[in-house]
């Protein structure tokens, strides 16, 4: 079956997962196809913030200590790193693989030729004979799955290997680079990390005048690390990614400003980034913060506070932090800047 049909297929098997995941009691059926027979691993979720659901078939996220809110959002690497697109994983029983492919071949939608290649493969011996009926319950038929949110992107069709066999215990082959590992696993989580808001508090609120230095921090307790961990049951593998905030790059909006510090860059220092204004403080340089030269008129400037957010994860047989690259969320909010109004007697 050519690579774009069993790419929509697997899109559509993907989203009666979905929804699945949704209802609220959200079950990951692990058994390859969804069929629901054999033995079964369940993930109990909850539909209100939806923490823990199945998706992209065999592969099942737990986002229980993910960011949450409703102005969280994902990072963007820092480079031009992107999590895989597609990937191979177990989809199928014996059984559940003559399901899918009879009826394609009986429907004659793929052509002759194809129909009877495909017979030779699976049926008649050309390697497998009979969908490998004979090793039902010693492993599992692997196929292509599309990451969630990257079906049309070009990505997606590097997946194009027929379906193959893997035997329980042992590893996919290895002219297969797509084939989910531990590290695929913590990058597809990458793509599913959640982070707060980006709005930092000011000092003055509200509006600030023009020459005066303005504080600026954002709140520790939404701050913290978050993770997501993705896993395979029927592999017993699994891997945790984790974010940490380092730090905020302030763009004020307008050349006519100076930022504390010169390079704009926040670090981040005991957990929090930037430091709260508070009485006696007036007389002291924001460790960040902004100082604008000019007044933003009847107008508003748009500062743009952006996290850097360091990106690490563990997983089976990984024994120490696995850096991925950094990810950054950013938000603008409205700064208003006044002229310091004097009266001359």
């Amino acid at each position: 079956m050519p690579a774009v049909a069993r790419i929509s297929v697997g899109a559509a098997f993907m989203a009666v997962l979905t929804v699945l995941a949704s209802s609220p009691t959200a079950h990951a059926d692990v058994v390859p196809g969804g069929g629901g027979t054999g033995s079964e691993t369940q993930v109990d979720g909850d539909q209100g913030d939806g923490t823990i659901s199945a998706s992209a078939g065999a592969v099942v996220f737990d986002r229980s200590k993910n960011g949450s809110g409703p102005k969280a959002g994902p990072v963007t690497s820092a480079t031009t790193w992107t999590p895989p697109a597609c990937y191979y994983a177990p989809k199928y029983t014996p059984e559940q693989l003559q399901k899918y492919l009879e009826p394609i071949w009986e429907a004659g939608s793929t052509g002759h030729e194809w129909d009877l290649s495909q017979r030779k493969r699976y049926v008649e011996g050309e390697p497998y004979e009979d969908f490998n009926k004979e090793k039902t319950g010693e492993g599992y038929w692997w196929d292509s799955y599309v990451t969630p949110g990257r079906i049309g992107d070009p990505g997606a069709l590097d997946c194009d290997e027929p379906i193959f066999w893997v035997d329980n215990n042992d590893d996919p082959p290895a002219d297969v680079p797509q084939a989910i590992t531990p590290e695929m696993l913590a990058q597809l989580a990458y793509a599913e990390i959640r982070v707060p808001s980006t709005e930092v508090d000011l000092a003055p609120d509200g509006a600030t005048k023009v020459n005066l230095p303005t504080w600026m921090w954002l709140d520790g307790a939404d701050f913290k690390p978050v993770s997501v961990t993705a896993s395979v049951p029927l592999l017993n593998i699994a891997a945790t990614t984790t974010a940490e905030p380092v730090s905020v790059r302030i763009e004020p909006g307008t050349p006519d400003a100076e930022t504390y510090p010169a390079s704009g860059v926040c670090e981040i220092t005991n957990g929090r980034i930037g430091e709260p204004y508070a009485r006696g403080k007036a007389n002291r340089t924001p460790p960040c913060g902004v100082k604008y030269l000019r007044s933003s008129g009847d107008d508003a400037y748009q500062l743009q506070a952006t996290v850097t957010w360091k990106i690490h994860w563990t997983g089976t047989g990984v024994a120490d932090e696995q850096r991925l690259p950094d990810g950054t969320f950013g938000g603008e909010q409205d700064v208003v800047v006044q002229e310091i109004q004097s009266v001359n007697r």
